[in-house]
């Protein structure tokens, strides 16, 4: 198939708005090492939950207020601390929170991967389709096999060298940089590879854990997790030690699906109102 042209967004090159959220909470140490290695790029604010909303995907809060307060992190910088999610976060500050709007967001660093189907599930990646939801260009960073004692650095690293290209060739439009980076020292990182999205494979069953009253109480996940091993993949990029960038946008629509449903339009368009 035949390539696509795809639109590049200018970033402001001088001192862009770069706006940083997480769904791991405010007080994460991706979040700080995130911020240090941007802060030479740009003005760095953040806007992240006000606790871990790992998990939250997309979703959005809609029936109560929400809550900001400013906060002082263990390294004396300021952010806003929300009580809302993580795609609440970016919303805000793209919305009015802010007394301008983000030239990028940048999602993380995610304590543990994204990759493949996790992407469906994770509130790191909810928050920077936000970004592009709103034509605001956006990265998810996440630390694949976080552990205590993960060099937080070298994905940080990534992210200060992904950004200085993006301020100097422009951005992809309506498109966010999905990166995963491997647990191994920078010296060690094999490079970068564009990655398509892998197959998860995922271990849940349902397990019963108990009664109390006329409540039955089940646990589904596990940490039982593996992938289908196929070439140029996220997955495979990460087992071989390289950094995984994977590029995402919003279209969910089935083109093809809908050729072929042109068939059932007679039937669609007459029916026994009776």
């Amino acid at each position: 198939m035949a390539g696509r042209d795809c639109a590049l967004v200018t970033l402001d090159s001088s001192r862009p708005l770069i706006v940083l959220t997480n769904d791991d909470g405010v007080w994460s140490p991706g979040l700080a090492a995130l911020r240090s290695a941007l802060e030479p790029l740009g003005d760095v604010r953040i806007v992240a939950p006000d606790q871990n909303r790992s998990g939250a995907a997309r979703s959005i809060t809609m029936h109560t207020h929400l809550w900001v307060e400013e906060v002082e992190l263990p390294d004396g910088s300021l952010a806003f601390s929300a009580d809302g999610t993580p795609v609440d976060c970016v919303r805000m500050a793209a919305l009015g929170l802010l007394d301008q709007r983000p030239d990028l967001i940048v999602s993380g660093i995610n304590l543990g991967g994204n990759l493949g189907d996790d992407i469906t599930y994770s509130g790191t990646v909810a928050a920077a389709l936000e970004g592009i939801m709103l034509d605001i260009p956006a990265i998810a960073l996440s630390a694949e096999g976080y552990h205590p004692g993960y060099d937080l650095t070298v994905p940080a690293r990534w992210a200060h060298r992904l950004v200085s290209i993006a301020l100097a060739q422009g951005f992809p439009a309506k498109t966010l940089l999905n990166v995963n980076c491997p647990d191994r020292p920078w010296e060690d990182i094999g490079g970068a590879r564009l990655t398509l999205l892998g197959k998860r494979i995922y271990g849940d069953k349902v397990e019963y854990r108990g009664t109390e009253g006329n409540r039955r109480g089940y646990h589904i996940y596990n940490d039982d997790l593996s992938w289908e091993r196929e070439p140029g993949t996220d997955f495979e990029a990460i087992a071989e030690g390289f950094v995984s960038i994977t590029p995402l946008h919003f279209d969910l629509m089935s083109h093809e699906a809908l050729d072929q449903l042109r068939g059932w339009e007679c039937g669609l368009g007459s029916w026994d109102k009776d």
